[in-house]
């Protein structure tokens, strides 16, 4: 939570860049939240939201929202700001129950071996980073340096 009506999370590294392209082109996003225990119930935060790159002078600043994040250790690409127009809630009754054992750490092991150079190569042989499935820009290349 950066605000009252305002979320934001932390967009790693991955083989396409779907949302970042969606967002650029009209800004519309719903993030959802289900619960996997206890009693049943769904949350959606309906808005707007923007990528936040790199080299965008806000980014340091929502960077520091995540403090007990390593940003370097999964190639961070940028951060996603969301506004909230609608937040609901619904049952959750078709949610099924899912016990959490642990996270998996194959994501940060991986690309904590990249450099702002070897990421960019990476993204580049990528076929939907610098563009979406339907051939939206997505993720601006190479990537600004890394300044955190």
């Amino acid at each position: 939570m950066l605000d009252e009506q305002r979320i934001a999370y932390l967009d790693f590294a991955g083989s396409t860049a779907e949302t970042i392209a969606h967002l650029r082109e009209n800004g519309r996003i719903t993030v959802m939240w289900c619960a996997f225990e206890g009693p049943p119930t769904i949350v959606r935060v309906h808005g707007r939201g923007e990528p936040v790159f790199r080299d965008d002078a806000r980014f340091k600043e929502l960077l520091g929202h995540f403090p007990a994040i390593d940003p370097s250790r999964h190639g961070l690409r940028a951060i996603i700001v969301v506004t909230a127009e609608l937040v609901r809630d619904s049952c959750g009754y078709g949610v099924p129950f899912m016990s959490y054992d642990e996270d998996r750490d194959l994501h940060g092991r991986r690309f904590a071996r990249e450099d702002d150079t070897s990421l960019s190569a990476y993204f580049s042989k990528k076929d939907h980073i610098a563009q979406s499935l339907d051939g939206l820009p997505g993720l601006p290349l190479p990537l600004p340096p890394a300044n955190f």
